[in-house]
């Protein structure tokens, strides 16, 4: 641990890179020396508008004259906007607000195991996920999470999961069970390698859903919002969740997150049954209505497919040709570069000569930029990749 760090007064469970963002405007953050930086990981998928976006602060800014908090014990104008946008533009017909993507997952786990519960009457409670899947760091939610690294030291882990590698169907199959409630799983396991869930598997999933009485959760915390091509990434698979959950991009880097689900589960979340304090405030619900009517307006999520299709291009074509890295593969504008070796080294660079990017696992360099991004701005983001690799397999060959 380095003398600043022994200073600090927080607890050092964040292993920090060396700099201070202190401004951000559209694809660029500047640090406490002036340093500017082409962002390329957008605070890991949360930034999807950018950085300060006009219509988002504009929106906040009036908010903060008229109301902060009040409780959910009141009605809340904006969370009925909220909610009605997210119903209107998805396959759902309910949202609970809450704060973040594990507590929209938390939210998912309990609305699963009581509607089975309360409104079944079968007692259902196990959740199936997959191996290299991330769900969050609450305890249900590591536990849910397909890696052991987020469980070290806090065992004993809550009972009631199981996980599974992804697109073996047989293992599938074989760990459903009376007590099973429901299949939970992110259309691309992003912090797991960027992997991007086959077509014919998550059909598959759904079949043995509806054939076994199970509630199918999407983990939308990353892939939502736009980020892969469609507003949702389930509406690339043709299928629709019983529930799905979101957070990160909802609400442009004010902290918010939502979980949201058909109809026929409203039974289940009945008075006093769960809650948050802060889920939904008046300021959080006005970031989300911003950020989610400028997406629809600007027509965002096919912004993202098209800029996605160019720098996947661009990357096959002056990166991937390199023999350091094994393949470049994604959805939209979540994207991964699998190499060889291990790239930490390599965001590191990056840093130095201005781009921020950062891993999904060891090997995996994962691209997160806005959904406003440009052409040159993915054309500069490209050419300094290829820079950093060809730099850093020629200083490892000498």
């Amino acid at each position: 641990m380095s003398a600043s760090e022994q200073a600090s007064s927080l607890f050092q469970n964040y292993a920090r890179y060396p700099i201070s963002l202190v401004k951000g405007q559209g694809s660029w953050l500047w640090d406490d020396k002036g340093n500017k930086y082409l962002d390329f990981m957008c605070g890991i998928a949360v930034t999807n508008l950018g950085h300060a976006p006009k219509k988002v602060t504009e929106k906040l800014k009036a908010q903060l004259d008229e109301l902060w908090h009040v409780s959910n014990l009141f009605h809340i104008p904006n969370q009925e906007k909220a909610a009605s946008l997210l119903t209107a533009n998805s396959c759902a017909d309910a949202v609970f607000f809450c704060n973040s993507g594990a507590e929209a997952n938390e939210a998912a786990i309990k609305l699963a195991r009581r509607y089975h519960q309360k409104v079944k009457g079968t007692g259902r409670f196990e959740i199936i996920t997959f191996h290299q899947s991330f769900h969050g760091r609450t305890l249900a939610t590591l536990t849910a999470t397909g890696q052991d690294k987020v469980k070290d030291g806090f065992l004993p882990l809550p009972a009631g999961f199981k996980s599974v590698p992804l697109h073996d169907l047989d293992a599938l199959k074989a760990a459903i069970g009376p007590d099973t409630a429901a299949i939970m799983i992110e259309m691309v396991l992003a912090e797991g390698g960027v992997l991007v869930v086959q077509p014919d598997f998550l059909k598959a999933v759904k079949a043995l859903c509806e054939q076994h009485g199970l509630l199918l959760i999407v983990d939308e915390i990353q892939t939502g919002m736009g980020r892969t091509g469609k507003l949702f990434a389930y509406e690339h698979y043709g299928i629709e969740p019983d529930i799905f959950t979101l957070a990160k991009g909802i609400a442009s880097g004010f902290p918010a997150g939502a979980m949201l689900g058909k109809g026929y589960l409203k039974d289940a979340f009945t008075p006093g049954s769960h809650g948050s304090t802060f889920g939904g405030t008046p300021i959080a619900t006005a970031a989300m209505i911003a950020t989610i009517e400028t997406i629809l307006e600007d027509q965002l999520p096919q912004r993202a497919a098209d800029m996605g299709e160019y720098l996947i291009q661009q990357l096959n074509e002056k990166v991937a040709v390199h023999p350091f890295v094994n393949e470049v593969r994604g959805l939209g504008l979540l994207i991964g570069i699998e190499c060889k070796e291990p790239v930490n080294d390599i965001v590191l660079e990056g840093q130095k000569r201005g781009l921020l990017f950062v891993t999904a696992g060891p090997n995996v360099i994962r691209l997160l930029p806005n959904l406003y991004i440009s052409k040159e701005e993915i054309d500069q983001a490209v050419s300094m990749i290829a820079e950093l690799i060809h730099d850093h397999t020629a200083v490892n060959k000498a």
